[in-house]
């Protein structure tokens, strides 16, 4: 199909303004799945405890973010269609057998395993209309029958190991971003305030009596010698799918929440990593000289110190100050790692971005006039991108581990905000007994989720580079793109 000059430099605004019909439907079909889930993204943008935050601010700024406490607040209590509300999987036994309090008087273990499926299909719903939506992009909006970003999809469809990472991750995703749903009890409950809540059990002489959910903690406990372990119910009848920790506290309750404050840890560390070292790496490509000189002494200075020593460090100094508080340390955790972090992405991309600087594309546009800042975002950045994305994946793993060795000391996330290297630490001393869930599974789904990072990563560099998988140099110029110069 050929394309006129005039069509091809149409800005996809008027593309769709042209055509809206497609773009249309398919922004309607996305407005109705975020509304039946409005309160839930809310919940996750504003899961902060935003009075806190501001309460713990220098006093001379604290009148400038008071607003957004009663705007966190307003928004973490819209209601959604997969809340806990309506499939409420807390309730207590019958004398004469059977359920009450529970969706539909069924067993807490059926709701709990109802809510998850649903959150897994609502999510799988969105995903298949993120690719409509770029099929619809593609058929009807987009000028050119091909680009070269159509065979890197489908280079990534058929690798198996990549598509292995990517479905782990996207587990991992929803975990996080479903935790207050995913969970058979609320992080509230169970694990903050449990003694400000309470439960009705069934007590062995068949009376229904009601108990605060701290005391009933206290007599869950999995120690070794007494235990509650994967897919059963304690004494309240409450079900735990992973077991509980030695305080009683609902363990996979701790993984999802925890597991939404890795994401947080690393996607803020690498994402503010990415654009120092992407910034960096196209400044230095362009200007060369004393910049890339002054760039090079420090990041090198950074490179040269021993990381981990230095995450102890600064995790050890900051605690008690008011950026620490901040979620409870994953703040200052995440830019102690964007801080530590971005000259390695730097080095990765720092190639790339002097070998595009040397093109006669760019030697074009400096000829005519082009200001720099242009020539960087339109002409070298795109080129850099797929190099960042390979050793952000790859990076994002190790993050995580980082955090969970961090909290496994001691240090960074405070409790009671969950976190898998603590619960790796509590049940240390029982991995030889019958409870041994308490840390080999967060160990575990750790090790999982690290692996799937970088099996993400290998996918998204095969499909960049089609040489990569074969062992040509093709592959190997991506994987050593940090070491090359100018």
């Amino acid at each position: 199909m050929s394309i006129s000059d005039d069509e091809s430099e149409k800005t996809l605004g008027e593309r769709v303004s042209e055509n809206p019909h497609p773009a249309t439907v398919w922004l309607l079909g996305a407005a109705a799945l975020l509304a039946v889930e409005f309160g839930a993204v809310a919940n996750t943008v504003m899961a902060m405890p935003w009075e806190l935050v501001v309460n713990r601010l220098p006093d001379a700024v604290q009148p400038l973010f008071a607003p957004l406490a009663a705007v966190g607040d307003a928004l973490a209590n819209l209601p959604t269609l997969l809340t806990r509300d309506i499939f409420d999987n807390q309730g207590w036994r019958q004398p004469g057998g059977g359920w009450e309090g529970t969706f539909l008087d069924l067993a807490p273990a059926y709701v709990w395993g109802l809510r998850v499926v649903l959150v897994y299909v609502y999510t799988l719903v969105w995903l298949g209309w993120l690719w409509k939506g770029y099929l619809t992009y593609r058929r009807h909006y987009r000028y050119a029958d091909w680009t070269p970003r159509d065979d890197v999809i489908d280079r990534f469809r058929n690798h198996h190991w990549g598509l292995f990472g990517a479905i782990i991750v996207f587990t991992f995703l929803v975990m996080a971003l479903f935790a207050p749903a995913l969970g058979p009890t609320t992080i509230e409950q169970n694990i903050q305030n449990p003694y400000a809540h309470e439960l009705k059990y069934l007590t062995e002489t068949g009376q229904v009596e009601t108990v605060t959910v701290g005391q009933a903690n206290l007599y869950s406990g999995s120690d070794g010698t007494n235990n509650v372990g994967l897919m059963t119910y304690d004494d309240y009848g409450r079900f735990h799918p992973m077991g509980t920790l030695p305080t009683g506290k609902d363990l996979f309750t701790f993984i999802v929440h925890g597991a939404r404050v890795s994401l947080f840890i690393g996607v803020t560390a690498i994402g503010l990593s990415a654009l120092l070292a992407a910034g960096f790496a196209l400044l230095t490509a362009y200007y060369k000289g004393l910049i890339d000189l002054a760039v090079v002494i420090v990041g090198d200075s950074i490179m040269s110190l021993p990381r981990l020593l230095l995450l102890l460090l600064l995790a050890y100094v900051l605690q008690g100050t008011w950026i620490a508080n901040i979620y409870n340390g994953a703040a200052v955790l995440a830019l102690i790692f964007a801080g530590t972090g971005w000259p390695f992405l730097w080095r990765a991309v720092r190639g790339p971005a002097f070998q595009v600087s040397e093109e006669e594309w760019i030697d074009a546009a400096k000829s005519f006039g082009q200001k720099p800042r242009i020539t960087m975002q339109k002409h070298m950045a795109p080129y850099i991108l797929g190099y960042l994305l390979v050793y952000a994946s790859m990076s994002l793993g190790g993050i995580i581990i980082a955090v969970a060795g961090l909290s496994f000391l001691g240090l960074g996330v405070n409790p009671p905000t969950p976190e898998w290297g603590r619960a790796i630490d509590v049940g240390q001393a029982y991995v030889a007994t019958k409870s041994w869930h308490i840390s080999i599974l967060p160990g575990v789904m750790i090790v999982l989720i690290v692996t799937a990072f970088n099996a993400l990563g290998d996918g998204i560099r095969d499909a960049i580079d089609p040489k990569s998988d074969t062992g040509e140099d093709g592959g190997s110029e991506v994987a050593a793109a940090g070491g090359s110069g100018a």
